[in-house]
């Protein structure tokens, strides 16, 4: 019994992982093929989830204006939570924009940052310890 108890959420685990990694897949399809539209719309629930790929591909986009418009901040956004979680060249990406933003893009995109690291920990249940 137990061992089951414990395969059930494994399952779900890497389940989830290759519906991720489809996701990822079908949106690099849809990018190459010129379709950003489809694109940005495989990532963002992924980025959102916090998928560093996914995090990264939508801050690529934002600086090109590819599937988005151009934008600076949603750029840095995305780059930092990926750079965050150390995703390939991002924190160079997110720093080489940030040379070319004003301060107050910068504070926004912090703020963005700060708002949604926020929401993640609101999110995750938390232990309750007996009395």
């Amino acid at each position: 019994m137990r061992r089951s108890i414990l395969i059930i959420p494994v399952m779900l685990f890497v389940l989830a992982g290759s519906v991720f990694a489809q996701d990822l897949k079908k949106g690099l399809a849809a990018y190459k093929r010129g379709d950003y539209k489809t694109a940005i719309e495989q990532w963002r629930p992924l980025a959102e989830a916090g998928h560093a790929g996914a995090q990264y591909n939508l801050g690529f986009n934002y600086v090109q204006g590819k599937g988005v418009p151009k934008d600076l901040v949603q750029a840095y956004f995305w780059f930092d939570l990926a750079a965050r979680q150390n995703r390939g060249i991002a924190k160079q990406l997110r720093d080489g924009i940030g040379k070319k933003m004003t301060k107050d893009q910068i504070a926004a995109a912090h703020l963005l940052v700060e708002a949604w690291i926020a929401d993640r920990k609101k999110a995750k249940p938390r232990k309750v310890r007996p009395n």
